[in-house]
């Protein structure tokens, strides 16, 4: 590796990890809101100070990592790409991140289908309270409706290819067309090696290392945005929302973690090679950074960093399978949309016949890959998905409440799913880094003396 290649530091130079910042902002800002909800309340400073100044600050960090999302993404895969050197490779590696996504993304829906019927959430909520929730949420729940009912399965297919490569790159709805674009712009490079793309190639590492410089930087704020995410949550909402929705929580909790911290690391040792201690060790910076943003998109440029830095996955598997990853493997989500079609379900009174639930796993796999990458992304898949199976969509405002809070959970799966399918692909794959262009350019200069 040479020394423009050295992966960029993320931590700040000496002191405590980041990580552990990150993890101490979440218990001060938990704290902080939950004593501001119990012996303030909703006091106009409260609300002035939300409005104002932690809800800008946290937008704000998450917009300066959406802001390079792009051309991180963009630059990562295309080199990733490259770096495979011959399109048969390609092929292998995408044909082995497909059925591992897919089987392992089944399973998840599968157990959260099975906590659904053991636990039966839906059937502990009080129909008083039921119709209290959804009338206060009403505006929101047609929100969501609406965004439910732009999506369409076979839109998402055709989207895959986009027409307008610019117009995509501004909608997190196709982010899977930036990920073809890609994809398509590092097979060009493959099959037309020249100085001119190898230059084109050395530009899009610039644009790669300059991406993560920035984000180095702009990710030092996440401490403070995680305490300020952790207020806003606790300080409005306190344990009331939680509370109320509490066998609804329990369910997805359970079922994020035994899919977390069963399969997952069976999965990475019996398949990845891999001891669970080490793969825990080495992601807990991306997973907690995961659980601050809520966006297995924005926590992109970390899970780069964490697989090649800490895990020691070959470049072109980790910048392959995590991008794409990124806008399609998402373990969690898919987890928690199965478990939420079957509360609003039973919520309403309905049961599900197997034929139906069936369908609902299959529709989960696919939501999964057709959720966009950002904070509540689901929500509108869920929409969709009760419009198909013909629940009455407006139950989903129920669930907002406590939404918030399952976000970040199974956001901090979707990444940790992500980093698991890159240890298992680059395991099975046998796949290793080649040499970068200065590297062999030395070498045939020391074997030329």
């Amino acid at each position: 590796m040479t020394p423009e290649q050295k992966p960029v530091a993320t931590t700040g130079g000496k002191g405590l990890a980041l990580h552990y910042k990150v993890l101490i902002g979440f218990v001060l800002g938990t704290l902080l809101g939950l004593a501001v909800h119990s012996f303030i309340g909703n006091a106009p400073w409260v609300e002035s100070l939300i409005a104002y100044v932690t809800q800008p600050f946290g937008k704000i960090f998450l917009n300066l990592l959406f802001m390079l999302v792009v051309p991180l993404m963009f630059s990562a895969l295309v080199l990733g790409v490259a770096e495979l050197g011959d399109i048969a490779s390609l092929g292998r590696l995408g044909w082995r991140t497909l059925i591992y996504t897919a089987g392992v993304t089944c399973a998840a829906v599968g157990i959260g289908l099975l906590c659904a019927n053991v636990f039966q959430p839906g059937t502990h909520l009080d129909p008083s309270l039921i119709d209290k929730v959804v009338g206060s949420n009403i505006a929101k729940a047609d929100q969501i409706i609406e965004q439910g009912k732009q999506l369409n399965f076979m839109d998402l297919i055709i989207n895959i290819v986009p027409h307008n490569i610019i117009g995509a790159m501004g909608d997190d709805k196709q982010k899977l067309g930036i990920v073809f674009f890609a994809l398509m712009f590092g097979v060009g490079l493959v099959m037309h090696p020249s100085a001119g793309t190898r230059a084109f190639k050395n530009t899009l590492q610039g644009v790669f290392e300059i991406s993560m410089t920035l984000i180095g930087l702009f990710i030092r704020l996440a401490p403070y945005a995680v305490a300020a995410f952790m207020f806003n949550l606790t300080a409005q909402l306190g344990f009331d929302a939680i509370r109320a929705l509490l066998w609804f929580v329990v369910t997805v909790l359970v079922a994020l973690a035994i899919h977390g911290f069963i399969v997952l690391p069976l999965w990475v040792r019996f398949m990845g090679g891999m001891s669970p201690r080490t793969f825990f060790s080495g992601t807990q910076e991306a997973t907690l950074t995961a659980f601050a943003t809520a966006s297995s998109t924005a926590t992109l440029p970390v899970t780069l960093r964490v697989a090649e830095e800490n895990l020691k996955l070959p470049r072109k598997v980790s910048r392959f399978v995590l991008t794409v990853g990124a806008s399609a493997n998402h373990h969690g989500t898919a987890l928690f949309e199965g478990i939420t079609v079957l509360f609003l379900a039973q919520a309403s009174g309905l049961h599900l016949p197997l034929t139906q639930q069936l369908l609902v796993l299959i529709l989960c796999i696919l939501g999964g890959i057709g959720t966009a990458g950002i904070p509540s992304g689901s929500l509108p898949v869920i929409a969709m998905i009760c419009a198909i199976i013909g629940l009455d969509a407006q139950k989903i405002g129920i669930i907002i409440g406590v939404n918030t809070f399952l976000d970040m959970c199974r956001t901090a799966l979707n990444v940790t799913g992500d980093l698991a399918t890159a240890v298992v692909v680059a395991n099975r794959s046998g796949e290793t880094d080649m040499p970068d262009d200065a590297t062999l350019e030395r070498l045939e200069e020391g074997a030329m003396h």
